[in-house]
């Protein structure tokens, strides 16, 4: 609570801002851990085969698995509610910006979870499976918005709707926008095909 709150007591704000930064990296080096032996483990041990033998869709293990990632994480962040309260009773809160605050962490879960869900399907190893998870979450993060900076134009708008820190910020600042919603909509499922395209060459290999 000291750290998260630190931005009431030094901008005199009761805000929830330097929590969901702070949370939102939290999960961005958290999310790879916990999906790194989705699939991996399974394709290590042999029992991927086994799993892909039951009466069961490609399409159904892979939103099993996704799902009950995702389902931690909201629960996870169901727990910091009490926090919100706190906060809530210090001053005026802008609870329409703490609801986007909250979705935006949800979507950017989803979005991660899929990604480290398909690198969980292309290696059999764990670590690989994180450090690559965590490349592309830095791709993102990192990348697209240095080279937007460097870009102006098509390009750079581009390059700047890519990167997943601009949807991140603008909806923690209280706006839902149907292009940050597609945003992350597009490469959840993007994710979640690529994991499936892989159990399926699994399943006829």
């Amino acid at each position: 609570t000291w750290i998260y709150g630190s931005d009431i007591f030094f901008i005199k704000q009761a805000s929830l801002g330097v929590f969901f930064n702070m949370a939102y990296w939290t999960l961005f080096f958290f999310i790879p851990s916990l999906t790194m032996r989705l699939l991996s483990e399974e394709n290590k041990s042999g029992t991927i085969e086994l799993l892909l033998t039951r009466p069961v869709s490609n399409w159904q293990v892979i939103m099993g698995k996704f799902l009950a990632a995702l389902l931690l994480i909201v629960i996870a962040l169901a727990l910091t509610l009490p926090y919100y309260i706190t906060v809530a009773n210090l001053g005026n809160i802008d609870n329409g910006q703490v609801f986007s605050g909250y979705l935006a962490l949800i979507l950017f879960s989803a979005m991660y979870i899929s990604i480290g869900l398909f690198m969980s399907s292309v290696t059999n190893n764990q670590i690989v499976s994180y450090l690559l998870t965590l490349s592309v979450g830095i791709f993102f993060q990192v990348i697209f918005f240095m080279l937007s900076s460097n870009f102006s134009g098509l390009i750079g708008h581009i390059l700047s709707y890519l990167a997943v820190n601009t949807h991140f910020e603008s909806m923690t600042r209280g706006v839902i926008d149907s292009r940050d919603l597609i945003y992350f909509f597009i490469f959840t499922f993007f994710g979640l095909v690529l994991s499936e395209t892989m159990l399926i060459k699994k399943r006829y290999a």
